[in-house]
């Protein structure tokens, strides 16, 4: 088992381009998850652990960030 990847992550991320100013924040926190270049990428899903995700999306300024289990939004609530 690779330790710097989780094998599969509950929270699936949403980035709302029209939201997003691609101040990077995201990136930082999930670097595994997130790419910021002109447009804002979800690149792995399971790149970083559900705990990250969350977090990233809990401090993008902008709000761009949604966080999905399933069917039920987890953030924003």
């Amino acid at each position: 088992m690779n330790k710097d990847k989780p094998e599969k992550t509950k929270y699936r991320v949403l980035v709302d381009g029209g939201k997003c100013m691609g101040c990077g924040t995201c990136e930082v926190v999930a670097e595994k998850t997130f790419k910021v270049g002109k447009i804002t990428e979800i690149v792995d899903q399971d790149g970083n652990s559900d705990e990250e995700k969350l977090l990233a999306a809990q401090s993008c300024p902008e709000g761009a960030i949604e966080v999905w289990e399933g069917e039920k939004k987890v953030w924003p609530k």
